[in-house]
């Protein structure tokens, strides 16, 4: 099934400099944004943070980041598959500037929100690496902007690598409802990159079903390296990477809870699956990358 207002394919996001442009506004919702800025060598690209707070996060590429006469180097890397990579956290109500000696793509989460942190620039060294399930369930998570991680006032971030042929987002689960110390509603958005293999580009699968509160999201849909889910509801999950293809998703969410944390529910259907992981090994090609060595800027 198709669900054109919630699966955007690679290009439908883009708006004026941005390869994916996804405001409040866009997605129909109240906190959760996301950009994807592509700049070539010696590029550069001014902005205003505005009402929300954003991270700039490398996808491929280095980058300096301009902001309240502070200078913040990104080391970045090739490829969301060959390295954790650095990042720099933008309050809102504040102008900044990114550019780059040999070009790159940047992801730009953020959320809309009302307290005013300060800039901070953190390694890659710093980024705690998670590997979570077993078997084909087994995937690796960098949390860089995790709730119990790093500090925002509602932004919450963290990248997901599932190697070629297994699930992730697994057992389905959902975060729809205010449950205090049982389940935070938040807006979520996947932003997919694939890798290659043998010249072919990569693929997957992302499935979102109602769970009988917001609209009644219900989404199974091809994924391809640049589109994007938006999830302002429901079950989701599997994300399913083919065989052969690695797998990446950048997750931002943010929501109207007073706390700003992760509780989510598994679909009552298929949370046996977590019993089961106990005392079994996870995917040996997990870690896919860890933090560069030899320093971080």
């Amino acid at each position: 099934m198709t669900d054109h207002a919630h699966h955007l394919p690679a290009g439908r996001a883009a708006a004026g400099p941005y390869a994916v442009d996804i405001d409040p506004e866009r997605a129909g919702w109240g906190y959760s944004s996301l950009r994807v800025l592509d700049l070539p060598p010696g590029g550069s690209h001014a902005f205003a943070t505005g009402d929300s707070e954003w991270i700039v996060l490398p996808l491929s590429g280095a980058a300096t980041v301009t902001a309240e006469d502070t200078v913040h180097r990104l080391r970045g890397r090739d490829s969301v598959f060959t390295a954790v990579t650095d990042f720099v956290y933008l309050p809102r109500d504040t102008a900044a500037v990114l550019s780059t000696r040999d070009g790159g793509r940047f992801a730009l989460p953020g959320a809309r929100c009302t307290r005013r942190l300060p800039i901070r620039y953190v390694p890659a060294a710093d980024v705690p690496v998670e590997l979570r399930g077993t078997g084909n369930c087994s995937r690796q998570v960098n949390n860089f902007a995790a709730a119990d991680v790093f500090a925002c006032d509602r932004l919450i971030a963290v990248e997901v690598l599932t190697p070629g042929g297994n699930w992730s987002s697994y057992p389905p689960h959902k975060h729809d409802e205010d449950r205090p110390g049982a389940e935070s509603r938040l807006e979520e958005i996947y932003y997919y990159e694939i890798a290659a293999a043998h010249g072919t580009d990569g693929l997957g699968y992302q499935r979102v079903s109602p769970s009988g509160h917001g609209t009644g999201t219900d989404l199974l849909a091809e994924v391809r390296g640049g589109d994007t889910v938006l999830i302002p509801d429901g079950w989701h999950g599997p994300s399913i990477a083919a065989p052969g293809h690695h797998m990446y998703y950048l997750n931002v969410m943010a929501g109207p809870g007073v706390d700003r944390a992760w509780l989510i529910s598994d679909h009552p259907d298929h949370a046996w699956i977590r019993d089961e992981w106990a005392g079994r090994p996870t995917d040996p090609r997990l870690p896919l990358c860890t933090a560069p060595a030899g320093g971080t800027r």
